[in-house]
């Protein structure tokens, strides 16, 4: 129930409008000054404070700047009999809500009322829900102790407080959105919008006017003015994902909206000034592609004022059992609710999910995951809502996992005579075979199962004629 705190120094007047807002369903509390008032709210919760201006001493207008000293977003009703342009211009100016004179009807008073509150709350919870997005984002949820991952993190401690470009590389499935927020919601901008747009999810002629917007008409279908994602980005920041399937021509525009800040819609010849952060990601390797002539010179310099890389999780497995972990927590609400559904008598708690068995982890441990972290967040969510006891098993985990890791090594055709150094070779070949079958045959992914240098690897296929 709202509190209402109604300060007035007459003595009836108060008490009744009390009785108006409680039939209201609020629960009012009354002062007789200003200064009684500022006691109340310093001891009080207080959602609303409707005031008289007239008042001995502290009057109504010194009262609601005290307010706002002590709590900003403190809804604020002035009401007086002596109403006058200025006054009503002075108390708005000091952060009234409204300005209303009296005598006034009860209607008009509980619209005010109710209106107040209300913009209030919504306020309140956007404050709230930014809060739990900057929290969410926030550098610690980027999971990893590995030194690539600390690398990682000091780049984006160091490059968030700043303006700076910053192009994230990194495999798919690594977390490339993931850092992008993070350095959002750790910036001067983040009260602001995040605007993402995906590069590869839109046909060439459709990422214009979604980039730039367009004006009505520009073209068949555009029967009304549309604004692009970098008018939307103005004073937040502008996330573009997959950047290095930007065609050419739409390359050429970034590049002058990066030189200029400006914009032009679709079929528009107005230019629009936009203030924005670019942060950018691609799974390509830029530099490669600019060799190749595929992008930019200048667009990529543009882009790559900071880089900073997502390392692939095959290269950071030490920190493997902490996204297990993470991910258990994660989804444990899921596996709970099933299970209570699936139970007849809903007192029964389900079987608390503890971690993982040591078998599994050690096929989680050595698969070479393609799919990365996204991939191992996928695959312990599955297993998480299978798994019955109280750890993960093999059994929990799709057949990719348990085929490829967990088969034994095939010895059979070696001579039971053999000597030593014919066993070693024939042991050495059939495992470097069967790494390279896992491997999908891309020798980084065989050299890393098999924990041997790259250039060994190739050595060891020379011999063996692989």
């Amino acid at each position: 129930m709202k509190t209402i705190l109604i300060v007035d120094d007459e003595k009836n007047y108060p008490k009744i409008l009390g009785e108006v807002i409680k039939e209201e369903g609020f629960t009012p509390i009354t002062a007789s000054s200003a200064l009684e008032s500022l006691e109340i709210i310093k001891s009080k919760h207080i959602d609303l404070v409707l005031t008289d201006v007239m008042m001995p001493g502290m009057d109504g207008i010194e009262l609601l700047a005290q307010i706002k000293e002590l709590s900003p977003d403190m809804p604020v009703i002035v009401m007086t009999a002596h109403g006058s342009v200025e006054r009503a211009v002075e108390a708005m100016q000091k952060g009234a809500y409204t300005y209303i004179l009296k005598p006034f009807d009860n209607e008009t008073l509980v619209a005010h009322i109710n209106k107040a509150i209300s913009i209030h709350d919504i306020v309140k919870e956007n404050s709230i829900l930014r809060e739990a997005v900057s929290t969410h984002y926030n550098f610690c949820n980027i999971i990893g102790k590995s030194q690539p991952m600390q690398e990682l993190y000091s780049i984006i401690r160091k490059v968030s407080p700043t303006g700076a470009n910053i192009l994230i590389e990194g495999e798919s499935g690594t977390g490339k959105e993931l850092a992008a927020k993070s350095i959002h919601y750790n910036s001067p901008r983040k009260n602001n919008a995040l605007i993402s747009v995906n590069c590869s999810a839109f046909a060439e002629s459709l990422l214009e006017s979604e980039l730039f917007g367009h004006e009505k008409g520009a073209f068949t279908g555009a029967a009304f003015m549309k604004k692009g994602r970098f008018e939307l980005a103005d004073q937040g920041s502008l996330f573009l994902d997959e950047v290095g399937e930007l065609p050419m021509n739409i390359q050429v525009k970034l590049l002058r909206v990066l030189q200029e800040r400006n914009i032009e819609r679709v079929g528009g010849t107005v230019s629009v000034k936009v203030d924005f952060r670019l942060i950018a990601a691609t799974n390509r390797n830029l530099e490669e592609e600019v060799k190749k002539g595929r992008f930019r010179e200048d667009l990529y310099y543009r882009l790559n004022v900071v880089k900073a890389v997502m390392p692939a999780l095959r290269d950071r497995k030490g920190d493997i059992p902490l996204l297990i972990n993470h991910f258990i927590q994660k989804y444990a609400h899921e596996r709970q609710s099933i299970n209570i559904s699936k139970s007849s008598d809903i007192s029964q708690s389900p079987v608390p999910l503890e971690g993982v068995s040591p078998e599994a982890a050690r096929m989680l441990f050595d698969y070479t995951w393609p799919g990365n972290v996204r991939e191992l967040e996928n695959l312990i969510e599955r297993a998480v809502i299978l798994s019955t006891g109280s750890q993960i098993t093999p059994a929990d985990l799709p057949p990719q996992i348990r085929k490829g890791i967990s088969s034994q090594l095939n010895l059979e055709g070696i001579p039971e005579n053999a000597g030593l150094n014919e066993t070693l070779a024939a042991v050495e070949k059939r495992m470097l075979q069967k790494a390279m079958a896992q491997a999908g045959n891309i020798q980084t992914k065989a050299a890393e199962i098999l924990g041997i240098g790259k250039s060994g690897l190739n050595q060891k296929l020379k011999k063996y004629g692989l």
